[in-house]
């Protein structure tokens, strides 16, 4: 007890700990009843089977460390960083936690109280306050990827073997890295592509950062499908970032910023719906009003609330406010889906992109056991916790074997990267290919079915 008594003064004036009272909503923390409804749906928990690895166990370790029992310092933050933040605990929970939200404010209070190796400060600063801040230089930086890989320089470094001195994992994602782009879809299209026909509206094109650098005709097939459902697409320039990756790791001012300059841009160009084709940049554009809940800059509560309203994925735009009048053919591939966590966890669409799919003439479609479990991307965890989430995917590319599909879909970039990454550590290359929905979509219309098979990689 005398021990206790020396450590708890301490502990009550440690500064993450009293910056995470003032940014939680204790309320929410005494919410879990530890009922365990999580444990099956957690990922991480899933693959250790330790409790602390688990939403209750992290939801009673930031208790304890707001309550003064635990230190807000290195052990809490290792285990709130080993979070996916899939948030497939949220659907799970019989009393409602919104355990996103106790897990981005925990981050923010750690993060604020954290001294980095400076080596990581300068990385944390030129990624999080000068690369995805800008598009310009995201551009830049694309520009940078597409001429490593077309000047000779990527062939030559896989000849000499230089890439031999990354990890296992790194070397396999640069092997199924697309092709990059240094224009944008705005640069390529324009700032505004009318309706073909009939006009429904104005849609706002969430253009996003690495879609689109990464995956630039995603974004051009986006825009093109919107049009031929009948919207004046608009591409507002002053658009940038979701924030979704500050947020995740504890930049949160950076990301209310980022929200700031989003809401302002879109609402300027007064668009009926605001349509983004990755799952994770879409739940964080759906939750600005929670983020922005007090305003900031001139951006009312309000402002955040008309912007959340209109923010829509492309699957349910295709499917519900605008259908498109035929979805296409393929000459009878056999098709599977892997959800985006944060389209169904958090936007809460899960079906409309199996029913496009099945819209489709001539595909065999099947079900992928347990595609509502996450494939370990999680915006960069795959990168910064490759154990894990080398685990996670492993255990995906069992179930997606067994399916035997020639296609496997999924709709956000992450989970796109790391299915094609399962599909190269797999060895099954050869025999089934990744692709983003829209992409499918577009195929299917356009009649190229399967032919395509240059497509895989």
């Amino acid at each position: 007890m005398s021990g206790a008594l020396k450590i708890m003064p301490e502990l009550k004036r440690n500064p993450a700990a009293e910056r995470m009272k003032e940014l939680m909503n204790y309320d929410e923390l005494q919410n879990c009843i530890r009922c365990g409804f999580c444990l099956p749906a957690c990922p991480t928990y899933r693959e250790t089977g330790l409790e602390a690895f688990s939403p209750r166990g992290r939801i009673a370790l930031m208790k304890a460390a707001v309550d003064g029992h635990m230190h807000a310092g290195d052990e809490l933050r290792k285990q709130l960083d080993l979070c996916l933040g899939c948030r497939a605990c949220e659907p799970a929970c019989p009393s409602g936690v919104q355990y996103g939200g106790l897990l981005e404010s925990a981050k923010e209070a750690i993060e604020e109280n954290t001294r980095h190796p400076a080596w990581i400060e300068w990385i944390r600063t030129a990624a999080f306050k000068h690369l995805f801040v800008n598009q310009k230089r995201m551009r830049l930086l694309g520009g940078l990827i597409r001429f490593y890989q077309k000047s000779g320089l990527q062939r030559l470094t896989r000849k000499l073997g230089l890439l031999r001195i990354l990890p296992d994992h790194m070397r396999s994602m640069e092997a199924i890295l697309p092709e990059a782009s240094s224009s944008g879809v705005a640069l390529e299209l324009g700032t505004f592509i009318p309706a073909k026909g009939p006009k429904r509206g104005t849609a706002g094109m969430f253009s996003g950062c690495i879609m689109d650098i990464l995956f630039l005709e995603t974004n051009k097939n986006t825009v093109m499908l919107l049009s031929e459902a009948g919207y004046d697409v608009v591409i507002p320039p002053g658009q940038n970032c979701c924030g979704a990756l500050h947020a995740h790791s504890g930049e949160n001012e950076g990301a209310r910023k980022l929200a700031v300059n989003n809401i302002r841009a879109f609402k300027e160009a007064q668009v009926d719906v605001i349509v983004s084709n990755a799952g994770g940049c879409g739940a964080m554009l759906k939750e600005y009003d929670h983020l922005l809940h007090h305003g900031k800059d001139g951006v009312t509560a309000e402002d955040a609330k008309w912007f959340s309203a209109r923010v829509k994925d492309v699957s349910e735009v295709f499917l519900e406010l605008a259908p498109l009048d035929d979805f296409g053919e393929l000459d009878g591939s056999r098709v599977t889906y892997q959800g985006s966590c944060h389209l169904q966890n958090v936007m809460k669409v899960k079906n409309p992109p199996r029913q496009i799919i099945r819209g489709i003439r001539g595909v065999r479609y099947v079900e992928l056991h347990e595609s509502d479990r996450c494939c370990g991307s999680a915006g960069i965890y795959n990168v910064v916790q490759p154990e894990m989430a080398g685990g996670i995917i492993d255990e995906k590319m069992v179930h997606v074997k067994r399916t035997q599909a020639d296609i496997l879909v999924t709709s956000n970039p992450g989970c796109l990267l790391q299915m094609k990454h399962g599909i190269h550590k797999a060895g099954i290359s050869g025999e089934m290919r990744a692709v983003h929905l829209v992409d499918l979509l577009a195929e299917a219309r356009k009649g190229r079915g399967t032919a395509d098979r240059n497509a895989m990689k």
